[in-house]
């Protein structure tokens, strides 16, 4: 049904949203078993048709089968969202168990003045819906922790760091460790940021070192800026593991001064 309503466009079969929808009215598929199916038999589900060269038909529908934990979904984590729900990350689930408030409103992108003192969880995964409904996601009002960590991240391939302090990432770096997870670190203050992608056999900086639970971000705040670019480079690994597309830096820090425009590799031991 769907390659006779095909549309050419290069080397590719594109097919629109309401022909996927239409199909998985027809054979009782959730819109997303939809496009996977589409792209599994050589068409490319128009949402996607200009990142398809980056990620190929078939890892693409890797990213439609596969799910990501965000835990954060405030500074950092809003813009990890928008960009694994716009890439088609099919199941995806939001943990934070904080509020939006005023202070916010300068980078976090889903604060808006109308939903202060809304779950940030909650509007993000509005948001998703509002991006890509073909998608599953998941809101988890809550702060991850030793006793709920492994209930929630099991399902996921792949977990982002989008956390506020080292104690907690410590936290749900060991969780990961213990499930077998990728994790994908990040952190902001000022014109500095780092990112990393870590396995569970590596050392992360916060282990290698006595670092305090909040660092030089309480003197310097956190400009509109950082956080997308850090949050782009841990959304790129991710959606790298996801689709298996390209290679991961293993056993690196990544450190930006935009300050400086200056970039950094350090090894981790």
């Amino acid at each position: 049904m769907m390659r006779a309503g095909a549309v050419k466009s290069g080397e590719l079969f594109i097919v629109s949203i309401a022909l996927c929808r239409e199909a998985a009215k027809r054979y009782a598929l959730s819109p997303r078993e939809a496009e996977t199916a589409a792209l599994e038999g050589g068409l490319c589900p128009s949402r996607y048709e200009r990142t398809i060269g980056t990620f190929g038909l078939e890892g693409q529908a890797r990213l439609l089968r596969s799910c990501a934990a965000v835990a954060g979904c405030g500074g950092l984590g809003g813009w990890i969202i928008e960009i694994l729900a716009r890439a088609g990350v099919g199941r995806l689930i939001l943990i934070d168990g904080d509020i939006f408030s005023e202070n916010n409103l300068n980078r976090q992108l889903y604060a808006t003045e109308e939903n202060i003192g809304e779950a940030k969880a909650a509007a993000a995964a509005r948001r998703v819906a509002a991006v890509n409904s073909a998608l599953s996601v998941e809101a988890r009002t809550v702060f991850i922790n030793a006793d709920n960590g492994a209930e929630l991240l099991a399902p996921a391939s792949v977990v982002l760091d989008a956390l506020d302090g080292n104690d907690a990432r410590r936290e749900l770096f060991t969780l990961c460790r213990r499930l077998g997870i990728p994790f994908i670190h990040g952190a902001v203050a000022g014109f500095f940021g780092q990112c990393a992608a870590l396995r569970p056999e590596d050392s992360p900086l916060w282990e290698l070192t006595e670092a305090p639970d909040r660092g030089i971000e309480l003197a310097t705040g956190n400009p509109p800026f950082t956080p997308p670019l850090i949050a782009s480079m841990q959304a790129a690994a991710a959606l790298k593991i996801l689709a298996g597309v390209g290679e991961i830096p293993e056993k690196s820090l990544f450190w930006f001064d935009m300050n400086r425009f200056d970039m950094r590799r350090l090894r981790l031991k």
